[in-house]
């Protein structure tokens, strides 16, 4: 076999994404705020692009200049300021403005020491920042005589605190990463189990209830005894089981459990740090009437243009470098297309919204019970777009309807068949699941099998498995659980 080096032609199609093309496919995909700082990066990095404010004056279209907004309406004159009110200012002059303890912050202040050390947590880091349980804790250690080593012990302690307030390390691991012995260990975890919530640092949630118990001064209590002996029972809600094992009237044992369910098992939980994440509908659908009416959301969205000055420059109007204008052209097209690619992506989503608001009109008319089975081919064929563009159109949109606010992925549900009659959506299933738990009698709760049988009855197929995995998806308990107390 010989080896040459040759030339040949070959004719193959092959398709290939520009620039352009991929960055109108990013914009599809993006959600709403990451579309607005994908817009602002572009406005910094092309000087053509320009942002329309509310000043600005009528712009022209030219063939190489779009917008991708309507005319800016007029801006609303401000209100008129009221008169003072001589009573509030007689009021101000009250205020003792001499007062250093109301008007001034001192960063270096403690109660337990002159001169704190600077690395210490001062009034403005809580200020700053959303107080957490280690920061809590931390505050109280500050303030508590301590040694240097307990200290360190006590910091090592905190911060091996999981989100429930329990403690994750051994005292063998305080003395090796500390340095320390057991004995200071152990003084460093009983300090943190004294501070503030009661039965923080535990190791698990039947030594905080005791903590706690102990700070009420109940640790030789019935509750105590129920919790050491019966933690299984009392879970169970078996209170008659309990009553036989402590020999104690059922009336004791119930105030006993009174006591314990006042309790928090998770200490930690109302110090954990949960981000708010706020939601702001892309698209609004209004009901007139008996039509819809939808609105694409723009509030927020930057209103672009291209620049007049620079696009005189690409015309040939000025004697600038040919180097300039090529360059000016170059940014000329980005610019263009950018704005094309956003009016096209709020074509398309307006071209979605309207294919679901087709399929699932009982959904907008009647709730989330009347959802229909839909998939993504299905839109797709009614807006004659492939499936990929209908699957990043819907991913982190949000659509404000009669209903509610929802995902755009929402609206795709799998199918649950009927022994007579259309399919059923798998989330319209889920509503009905949690609508007769809502309603079942607390003495003898539903049983997964019970609910199977009952939508069996009205000839929806599910499986005991799928009543099971539906109803752990909405973070409703087991029948056990739900039950009322056995006496």
């Amino acid at each position: 076999m010989s080896l040459a080096l040759k030339q040949q032609l070959k004719l193959t199609q092959q398709l290939l994404m520009t620039p352009q093309l991929q960055q109108a496919i990013k914009l599809l995909q993006l959600s709403r705020l990451e579309l607005v700082d994908s817009i602002r990066l572009e406005i910094e990095q092309n000087p053509l692009l320009e942002e329309i404010t509310p000043g600005d004056s009528d712009y022209e279209l030219s063939p190489n200049s779009l917008s991708t907004t309507e005319e800016i309406p007029a801006i609303p004159e401000p209100e008129k300021t009221g008169e003072v009110n001589m009573d509030t200012i007689s009021s101000m002059q009250e205020i003792n403005w001499e007062d250093d303890y109301a008007n001034h912050y001192d960063a270096g202040f403690s109660f337990s020491k002159e001169a704190p050390d600077r690395n210490r947590l001062s009034q403005i880091d809580f200020l700053t920042k959303e107080e957490n349980l280690q920061s809590h804790l931390q505050w109280q250690l500050s303030h508590s005589e301590l040694s240097e080593e307990v200290e360190a012990a006590g910091l090592f302690v905190i911060g091996n605190l999981n989100h429930n307030g329990f403690l994750e390390v051994t005292i063998e691991d305080i003395t090796r990463e500390i340095g320390c012995d057991e004995v200071t260990a152990k003084r460093a975890i009983a300090i943190i189990q004294e501070m503030d919530p009661p039965g923080v640092a535990a190791i698990d949630v039947q030594e905080s209830l005791l903590l706690q118990l102990k700070r009420l001064d109940l640790e030789n209590s019935l509750a105590a005894e129920i919790i050491k002996e019966h933690l299984h029972s009392l879970e169970l809600k078996n209170y008659g089981t309990i009553a036989k094992a402590t020999k104690r009237p059922i009336e004791e044992v119930q105030a006993a459990i009174e006591v314990i369910t006042a309790l928090n098992p998770f200490p930690g939980e109302q110090y954990s740090e949960r981000d708010v994440h706020y939601i702001i509908p892309d698209v609004f659908v209004h009901k007139v009437g008996e039509d819809y009416l939808i609105v694409l959301n723009d509030e927020g969205l930057p209103r672009l243009k291209v620049s007049s000055a620079y696009e005189q420059i690409a015309d040939g109007d000025t004697n600038s470098s040919a180097e300039t204008k090529t360059y000016i052209k170059e940014k000329l097209r980005d610019a263009v297309w950018l704005i094309k690619s956003m009016q096209q992506r709020q074509r398309t989503i307006y071209k979605v919204v309207e294919s679901l608001l087709k399929f699932q009109k009982d959904f907008f008319e009647k709730g989330v019970q009347h959802l229909k089975p839909l998939v993504l081919r299905d839109v797709a064929e009614d807006i004659e777009m492939h499936e990929s563009t209908v699957s990043r159109v819907t991913t982190n949109k949000y659509i404000h309807t009669p209903q509610g606010i929802f995902e755009l992925k929402y609206f795709f549900s799998t199918a649950i068949p009927q022994k007579d009659g259309d399919d059923l959506a798998a989330e319209s299933i889920r509503q009905r699941i949690k609508l007769m738990i809502k309603n079942e009698p607390p003495e003898k709760p539903l049983t997964d099998n019970a609910i199977s049988m009952i939508l069996t009855q009205e000839n929806v197929k599910v499986a005991r498995r799928t009543v099971a995995k539906y109803r752990e998806q909405m973070g409703i308990l087991p029948v056990k659980h739900r039950r009322l107390p056995k006496l």
